[in-house]
C-alpha cells in the first residue's frame, strides 16, 4: 500500500518505527498538503457569502489551485519514499577495491541526484500554497479565518523541514553548478515563505483580536 493511501493511525506508526520511511521528507509534504486542503476548505466556505458577493471567481480560482497543491504535494509523500529506495541500497554498495569505491560513488551521485529532486518540488509546491493563503486571508469569513492561519503555519513548517531535506542531499552532490544554483533558489522560495506565512498569521491574529 502507498504511504499516501494510510489511514492517519498506520502513517503515524509507520513514523515512529524503524522503517526508513516515511521519514521527514513524508512529513513535509504530507504538511504541506494539509495546509494546501486548509486553503481549499477556508474558501469553499467563504465563498457566496454575503459579504464576499462578486468574489466568486477569486474564491474558485483559490479552490482549484489549492486542490492541484494539495494533490501533487501528497503524491510526493510516495515519490519521496520510492526515491530514497534506491540512494540507500547505494549507500550499502562495497568498496574494498578502487573499482568498487569508483562505481558506488557514481551509482550514489545518480542517486541523490533522484532523492533531492523530491524536496525541491516540495519547496516549490508549499511556497506556491502560501502565496494562495496571502490571496485568501482578506476575502475569509471571520468565523473560519483561525483555518487560514492554521493553513499557513502548516505550510510554513512544511517549508522549512522541505528545504531540510534539499539541504542533506546537497551536502553529498558533488556537481557544484547543480547544488548551487539548487540552493540558491530554494533557500529565495524559503525566506520569501515564511516571510508572507509570518505576515499571514499576523494579520489573522490581528483579525480574531
Amino acid at each position: 500500500m502507498k504511504l499516501s493511501q494510510c489511514t492517519c493511525e498506520d502513517f503515524a506508526n509507520k513514523l515512529a518505527s524503524k522503517e526508513p520511511v516515511p521519514g521527514g521528507g513524508g512529513v513535509a509534504a504530507l504538511a504541506g498538503s494539509l495546509g494546501a486542503a486548509l486553503a481549499s476548505m477556508v474558501a469553499n466556505y467563504s465563498i457566496g457569502k454575503k459579504k464576499f458577493l462578486g468574489m466568486e471567481a477569486k474564491h474558485q480560482e483559490i479552490i482549484d489551485k489549492s486542490v492541484d497543491l494539495m494533490n501533487k504535494l501528497m503524491a510526493l509523500i510516495d515519490e519521496d519514499a520510492e526515491n530514497f529506495e534506491p540512494l540507500s541500497k547505494a549507500y550499502g554498495m562495497p568498496k574494498d577495491t578502487p573499482e568498487q569505491q569508483a562505481e558506488k560513488e557514481r551509482v550514489l551521485q545518480q542517486c541523490l541526484l533522484v532523492a533531492a529532486s523530491g524536496p525541491v518540488k516540495m519547496v516549490e509546491y508549499v511556497y506556491e500554497a502560501i502565496k494562495i493563503q496571502e490571496e485568501l486571508v482578506d476575502i475569509s469569513t471571520k468565523i473560519i479565518i483561525s483555518d487560514v492561519g492554521c493553513g499557513v503555519q502548516m505550510l510554513k513548517a512544511a517549508l522549512y523541514s522541505a528545504n531540510l531535506n534539499v539541504i542533506v542531499n546537497m551536502n553529498s552532490i558533488s556537481d557544484e553548478k547543480y547544488v548551487a544554483e539548487t540552493s540558491a533558489k530554494c533557500n529565495k522560495m524559503v525566506a520569501e515563505g515564511a516571510e508572507i506565512a509570518d505576515r499571514v498569521y499576523n494579520k489573522v491574529v490581528e483579525v480574531l483580536g
